[in-house]
Formats: structure tokens, C-alpha cells, sequence
């Protein structure tokens, strides 16, 4: 009862005041310009156990609801090549992210060319970026495949990072007969002002500021046989400099981090296999001695399978892998090194869940993990490494509602 009072509290409080706004104004315009309105929205509530170490929460031996989706979205076409599309987005996750009602996505997105061959444009504004194959809609959990995403490429802790940037995407699609060509290049600034970006970056809480330079996104995506079969390669190049505050614990600083994902996937009737590897390079320099000069040679991947057991029903199964330095991948080097766990290095993640659509409004999931390291846990919800145990379960609940 004092879960769900406190999660319709958080519905009243923030979000049903931004709906309501948000209505106002598209109301207005379809009155100024004739057009179509489109409003839609989800509300996200998971649950999280594990046996040890925390994840989205205190999870540790107990249920944590720390974790929780709200967003509503809308969009509006003037013109035939003209689109306005905005999102406003809640995110609860444990001491990552506190739940805040923030703009997710705001654009306008121009259609200069369209015909059979297929179009290009461009979009300005907030965007989400085009990020491996899941995370333009990461948010939303009907649009994902399972509960959790594969941290592997897709990490918690770094979700603010990479989810949207301010800028321009430059767009093309182009129809042939051997299938489809999906191409972008986004060029935008990071959101890296938020406490959790900060940890996310350097692994712990400084007093001063980071500033990004642009940061370049490119993708392009070939599907055959109408979607059938999917290949995908993302490259993002990262370079940040960092600015002290008083006192602060670190000096002024560069991170640059030139990830690269490859992505595949078969989609038959009743069943699908996807798989992506990344390389993560990032190195860190002249942040002094509290975050000693370091290059991280990163590398992941997964594989996953899904299988529709009934029209409503549908099972999976994954094998997630992530290796914060491919040269140490047991992290013993580091452990040496730092005296730290040699197990927080890596995370090799057993998935399987269910999923349940009871209506296609609403679908409930459940979903369980088998985990050899703590590679991806948020540092936030863990603070001494030293308390972590190596090999831990997590157990997860969710309902979710869309509109």
C-alpha cells in the first residue's frame, strides 16, 4: 500500500502538472494550424532483488522499487515534410537517477527529400541518440526485450551519457532491392552536468565541472527481407576536459572514450537471435593522484535469444559479457595494483525471463540473472568495492502500462 501510494504521489506531484502542460500547448497548435496531434505515454514500476551487492536501489536480501519509468510523448506534423516531437521522461534508478521530470527528447525533424528510392533530412534539437540497436527507446518497456538491458552495451551507470545530446542529425534511407539502408550522423553536446554523469566518468564525486567537446555519432543499419535480418555498426568519438572546483579531489583532467559497436539480428516468425560487440577504449589523463592516468582497452557482448511461446506469451534467454580492460580481463593486474577486487573488473550476466502482454496496453515481465563479477554495477548504489561479492543473483519484477 505504501508503495503504491508513494508511486501515485510521484504520478500527481510531477508528471500529471507537465502532461497537462504539454497537452495545453499542442492543443493550441492543432486550433492555430489544422494539424494532427499525437499524445501518447507509459508508466514503468520494476522491482529488484538480489543475494548480494546492490543494483537500482538496496536491493541486497530485499525488494527495492527504486527502479521506475514515467514518460509522455508528442508529436505534430504542420506540413507534410515537417515534424515537431517532444517527450518529457521520469527515470528512477537507484542512487543513479533520482526520478526528476526532465525534457528526454525535443525536435524538429525536416523531411528535404522523399520519394520511392526513400528520404533524408535533418533533425535539430534534443535528440536521442542512435546508440547500437536498443537505445533510442531504452526508456520504453514494451520496445525493449527484456527488463534489463544487456549491460554489456547498454550500461546503467552511464545511461545519462548516452541516452541524448543537444544538436543536428543528418539523415538518409535509401530503399533497394536487396533490402534497406539506414544512415545517420549526429553531432551534438553531451548531458554531462548531473552527479551520476560525473561518477559515471571518473568513478567518484569531484566538486568541479566537465566540458565536452561535440560529440560525433555515427550509424548506418542494413535490414533485408523486411527486417528480417539486421547489421548495424555505431561509432562515437567522446572528448572531455575537466574543470576543479574548491578543494576538489581531482585536478584539471582529459577523458576521451571512441566506443565501437557492431550489431546483428534475425527476426523469423516466432523466434529471434541478436548479438552485438563493442570496443570501449577510454583513457583518462591528468586528473592527479586520486584518478591516476589510465587507458582502458574495454570489450563486450552478448548473445540473445526470444522465443513467442503463445500470442501472449514470450520467452528469454542471454549470455552477457563485459570486460572493462581486454589485456586484464581477470583483473589481477589491477587488483594488484589498486588492492581492490579483481572481480569488479568483468560481469558475465546468465539471463532468463518471461514476458506477458495482457492486454497490449499493459504487459508484465519477470526476469532472472545469474552474475559472475560486478563489472557493471553503478558505483552510487556500491561505494566500497571491498563489501561486493563475486558471484550474486538478481531477481526482477515488472508491470508496465501504455497509452
Amino acid at each position: 500500500m505504501c508503495v503504491s501510494f508513494k508511486f501515485a504521489k510521484t504520478v500527481v506531484e510531477r508528471f500529471v502538472p507537465c502532461v497537462l502542460l504539454l497537452w495545453t500547448t499542442f492543443a493550441h497548435a492543432i486550433d492555430l494550424m489544422g494539424s494532427e496531434l499525437q499524445l501518447h505515454g507509459f508508466l514503468t514500476q520494476g522491482v529488484v532483488i538480489t543475494s548480494d551487492n546492490n543494483f537500482l536501489g538496496q536491493s541486497n536480501k530485499k525488494a527495492s522499487t527504486d527502479f521506475r519509468e514515467i514518460g509522455v510523448n508528442a508529436s505534430l506534423r504542420p506540413t507534410s515534410d515537417l515534424q515537431l516531437s517532444a517527450g518529457l521522461l521520469s527515470h528512477k534508478a537507484g542512487a543513479t537517477d533520482n526520478g526528476e521530470v526532465r525534457l528526454d527528447y525535443g525536435l524538429i525533424d525536416w523531411t528535404a527529400s522523399s520519394n520511392e528510392q526513400g528520404r533524408s533530412g535533418i533533425r535539430l534539437g534534443r535528440l536521442k541518440n542512435s546508440f547500437g540497436l536498443y537505445n533510442k527507446t531504452r526508456d520504453v518497456a514494451f520496445t525493449r526485450p527484456s527488463i534489463l538491458l544487456p549491460q554489456s552495451i547498454y550500461f546503467e551507470r552511464t545511461r545519462n551519457l548516452t541516452i541524448a545530446g543537444d544538436g543536428a542529425e543528418l539523415y538518409i534511407d535509401r530503399n533497394y532491392e536487396a533490402g534497406n539502408l539506414f544512415v545517420t550522423l549526429a553531432l551534438g553536446k553531451p548531458q554531462i552536468g548531473s552527479e551520476a554523469s560525473k561518477v559515471a566518468l571518473v568513478g567518484l564525486t569531484p566538486n568541479g565541472s566537465f566540458e565536452s567537446k561535440l560529440v560525433p555519432i555515427f550509424q548506418v543499419i542494413y535490414e533485408g527481407d523486411g527486417g528480417k535480418y539486421r547489421l548495424g555498426f555505431t561509432a562515437v568519438h567522446f572528448d572531455a576536459s575537466y574543470n576543479p572546483g574548491v578543494r576538489d579531489v581531482l585536478q584539471a583532467g582529459q577523458l576521451k572514450y571512441t566506443p565501437k559497436i557492431f550489431s546483428a539480428q534475425y527476426n523469423a516468425e516466432s523466434w529471434s537471435v541478436t548479438s552485438e560487440y563493442a570496443l570501449r577504449p577510454v583513457s583518462t589523463r591528468n586528473f592527479g593522484p586520486n584518478s591516476p592516468d589510465a587507458f582502458n582497452d574495454g570489450q563486450s557482448y552478448y548473445v540473445q535469444g526470444s522465443y513467442r511461446l503463445a500470442p501472449k506469451w514470450e520467452a528469454l534467454l542471454r549470455y552477457d559479457v563485459t570486460y572493462i580492460d581486454r589485456g586484464d580481463r581477470d583483473g589481477k593486474a589491477f587488483a594488484a595494483a589498486t588492492h581492490l577486487p579483481s572481480f569488479t573488473r568483468f560481469s558475465k550476466d546468465w539471463t532468463a525471463g518471461v514476458r506477458f502482454d495482457l492486454t497490449p496496453e499493459f504487459m508484465l515481465r519477470a526476469e532472472y540473472h545469474r552474475v559472475d563479477g560486478t563489472g557493471y554495477l553503478p558505483v552510487q548504489d556500491n561505494p566500497n568495492p571491498r563489501t561486493l561479492e563475486r558471484r550474486w543473483d538478481m531477481f526482477m519484477l515488472l508491470a508496465s502500462f501504455r497509452f
